[in-house]
Formats: structure tokens, sequence, C-alpha cells
């Protein structure tokens, strides 16, 4: 929607989807989720709670997991978007983590999938950085990468849920990736 036909109080807000820029009249009220399904007709993230408990609709915005549901679009002007349909980049080639999830069959309905890959990618991120979870031991130094077992894996990931239970691919699947 454009400036020019927008009817509800908005702003237009440039946000980089995927390494494209993408210049739109947003609402106040809309959330990422349905801007980017509705809007950019990028259907990976799905809307399982509409709460932000499922974790089936998390992204990744500038470079963090976040859940698409729960924030407004407008308060993300200039902000990095990468959905699941970004991961593998230019197309030619699935991520790491995409092609793990192949290899170890961790998904089966797949409807939380893309919120799975998503939240693994910012997940590694978050422990390469040093940010430690609840499980992660109070005597390892602050600041360094925390080693992932899968204690910490399952932690980590805990808030995507998946109704089929392809948990222990999953875990498998990220393991392969940090090996």
């Amino acid at each position: 929607m454009t400036s020019e036909n927008a009817t509800a109080p908005g702003s237009e807000i440039t946000l980089r989807v995927n390494g494209k820029p993408h210049t739109l009249y947003v609402d106040h009220r809309r959330v990422l989720l349905d801007l980017l399904r509705e809007d950019l007709d990028l259907t990976g993230a799905k809307k399982g709670c509409d709460h932000g408990q499922c974790g089936a609709c998390t992204v990744l915005v500038d470079g963090r997991r976040l859940n698409s549901c729960l924030l407004l679009a407008v308060s993300l002007d200039g902000g990095e978007v990468t959905t699941v349909e970004g991961l593998g980049g230019d197309g030619e080639e699935p991520h790491p983590l995409q092609r793990a999830f192949l290899d170890r069959d961790a998904f089966q309905c797949g409807y939380c999938t893309p919120g799975q890959l998503c939240s693994a990618v910012g997940m590694l991120a978050e422990a390469a950085a040093g940010h430690p979870s609840h499980v992660t031991d109070p005597a390892a130094p602050s600041g360094r990468p925390v080693p992932l077992d899968r204690p910490e894996i399952r932690e980590r990931m805990s808030g995507n849920l998946c109704r089929c239970g392809a948990y222990p691919g999953i875990v498998e699947a990220v393991e392969d990736v940090i090996r």
C-alpha cells in the first residue's frame, strides 16, 4: 500500500527484507508478521498462537531472533529483517541449517519449521557472542562463546514449539551444523 491510498493512521517506513529494500506505508497497528505475509507475500513465518508463545512466527531482525507477531512494523523503520526465505542468501544453495533439517528429518508437518530455522540461526549467533542461557554453567567466562551441548541447544530452542514432536531431529540438525 502506498501513501497515496492510505486510509488508516500510519507512517512510511523502509525495511530491508532478505537483503532487498522495501518502502511501505504501514498502519501503526500492523505487526511485522502480517506485513511479511500479506504485503510482501513472504509466507514462511506462520501465525500460530498470535501471542508470542509458540515461535512459529520467528524471524531475524537486525540479527536477533524475534516473534514477528508481537512486533509493530512501524517500530522497525530502517531495520534488516531476515525470514526463512532469505536464509539461503541468493537462493542457489540452502542455508547449512536448512540442509541439516532435511538430512535429519527435523520436521514432520513443517508448520513450525520456518520459525525453528530462524530461531536456530539466531541462537547460534547468541551463543557465539557469549550470551548465556538458563542452563549455561555459571562458572563459564562471561562474553566468551558458549559451548552448545544438547541441554544448551534444547534450552535455547525451547521458545519454539513443535506439535509433531520433531525435537530430537531439530537438536541433531543443530549439532550437525556446529560440528
